[in-house]
């Protein structure tokens, strides 16, 4: 006995699905199942769940050495994926079936119970994109598979057990082919801006960020609505597109987390408590996992009581802000994941709460207000692009039942949306991402605005990302207004929001 069976899957790289070949040889000898290619711990026990699910699937486990080559040997392999393609690869080699579908243009995929039935397997969206991309078949799991039907134009089958597996390779029928679904293009959010009471400069300066895309870190007392606030800016926010929300739901399934298909489209809105360590936020282990930053992709981070959070945890945000990605290095691998994500953050004015709340319950002093907000260090506060002051609301608000005049989330998304219009027809990106050299075609000033910058740059000594920043959101206001010009009301608003006192 001296035969070899070669079938195709795929490993998990970050966001990456490097193509795997997977060689199974049977030869003489005594009986013996090794498995090599740097497996980790639940590869290398998927002889044990193939051994089993070929015996309770009516076949016969070849009785010789069988060795199985996972390829390229340096890159590590882990999870269950393998076990459908092992098991196939074994009754192929084995000559129990004989397919008349060439299985070089297929991918298997699939985590086998010792019954032989196919069991759900992690991280699988980058795999069947791949695939896709390389006009492969793909065979996977059928439980949870409607989130693979985001793949448009994917030839995939969807299998529940070995057996029909192998009815489907040797008769080409079996098994249920998966249907592509359009994207949910429905705006769906419980949270809206109309149940909002008053908190009109903290709506403009939420809606200011979400058509420029800013960061922003909103400043109050207790019960002031800062959280409430928060939660309601994706309701304003337009839906993704499709790619960038194909590559969100790719994030989420490589972290294993619920891909809600009504939502597809939605940005995201995370919100990590401020326990989370600098691994929970950034991603990392032995095999590198995104985090709540890449999560939150194309959507907001919220860090509310930012002051709670520790702060090298908070440190670890800087170099993301920046670079709309994070680049995590391990022993065994490097991978980078997306993290284009909108800072929101919220936190006290001082450690009891209450400090320029207009009543007399703090008692802190001058120096513990101090050392309260030096606990956000000064590169992370100057990445951050607007500062707002969050103030409680009057008692007649308060009391206001039914209040006139205010706008739902829907009218205000309709102001951003054209915003951005604005923005990617003048300079395919939201302003946010505007260079230095891009900034100044677009902001032309002249004597005045240049005094006013001049007198801004003094009295707040602002650095050269505080500078650009302000020109920045001077022109998402501008954009909001329909202006092709900034002027000095632009500036001075744009400024406004630079105060951290």
């Amino acid at each position: 006995m001296n035969k070899l069976s070669k079938l195709f899957s795929r490993a998990s790289k970050g966001l990456d699905s490097p193509l795997v070949t997977i060689e199974i040889h049977i030869s003489g000898g005594l009986p013996s199942f090794s498995i090599v290619g740097l497996p980790e711990t639940s590869v290398r026990e998927s002889k044990d769940r193939v051994r089993s699910a070929v015996m309770n699937s009516q076949f016969k486990f070849p009785n010789g050495r069988i060795t199985v080559s996972l390829a390229p040997a340096n890159l590590p392999k882990k999870g269950g994926r393998y076990d459908l393609p092992i098991a196939i690869g074994v009754l192929l080699a084995s000559e129990q079936i004989k397919p008349i579908i060439d299985v070089k243009d297929i991918e298997f995929y699939g985590e086998l119970g010792l019954n032989g039935h196919i069991r759900y397997v992690e991280g699988l969206l980058p795999a069947v994109i791949a695939a896709k991309d390389s006009n492969n078949t793909v065979i996977i799991p059928k439980d949870k598979s409607e989130q693979y039907s985001l793949v448009s134009d994917v030839n995939a089958y969807k299998a529940d057990h070995l057996l029909k597996v192998c009815e489907f390779l040797t008769t080409n029928s079996g098994i249920e082919k998966l249907k592509a679904k359009p994207f949910n293009n429905k705006q769906i959010h419980k949270k809206d801006f109309f149940q909002v009471k008053g908190q009109q400069q903290a709506k403009r300066a939420l809606e200011i960020a979400s058509a420029g895309n800013h960061n922003l870190l909103l400043i109050g007392p207790p019960g002031a609505g800062k959280t409430m606030l928060a939660e309601r800016i994706t309701s304003i926010m337009p839906l993704l597109e499709d790619e960038k929300a194909l590559q969100c739901a790719a994030i989420y399934s490589v972290a294993d987390k619920p891909i809600n298909l009504s939502r597809i489209r939605a940005c995201a809105f995370r919100s990590p408590h401020h326990s989370s360590s600098s691994v929970a936020l950034v991603g990392g282990g032995s095999i590198p996992r995104p985090g709540e930053i890449s999560l939150a992709h194309e959507g907001v981070l919220f860090l509310d009581e930012l002051t709670e959070f520790p702060r090298n945890v908070l440190e670890v945000l800087r170099q993301p802000l920046e670079n709309g990605k994070i680049h995590l290095s391990r022993a065994s691998q490097q991978v980078t994941f997306p993290a284009n994500f909108q800072l929101i953050a919220a936190m006290n004015p001082c450690p009891c709460g209450f400090y320029g709340d207009g009543s007399d319950k703090c008692h802190c002093s001058i120096d513990q207000i101090e050392r309260y907000k030096n606990k956000i260090s000064g590169p992370l506060l100057d990445r951050i692009d607007m500062v707002l002051n969050v103030l409680p609301l009057p008692k007649e608000i308060v009391l206001e039942q039914n209040p006139k005049n205010v706008d739902s989330s829907d009218i205000i998304r309709e102001r951003v949306i054209k915003a951005q219009d604005i923005q990617l027809k003048r300079q395919g990106k939201l302003n946010k991402k505007l260079e230095s050299d891009e900034i100044e075609k677009i902001v032309n000033l002249n004597k005045q605005n240049k005094q006013m910058l001049s007198d801004i740059i003094d009295k707040l000594n602002l650095s050269m990302r505080s500078y650009h920043s302000i020109l920045k959101i001077a022109v998402t206001i501008a954009d909001l207004a329909g202006s092709k010009t900034i002027d000095k009301t632009h500036i001075a608003e744009a400024a406004s929001y630079r105060r951290f006192s």
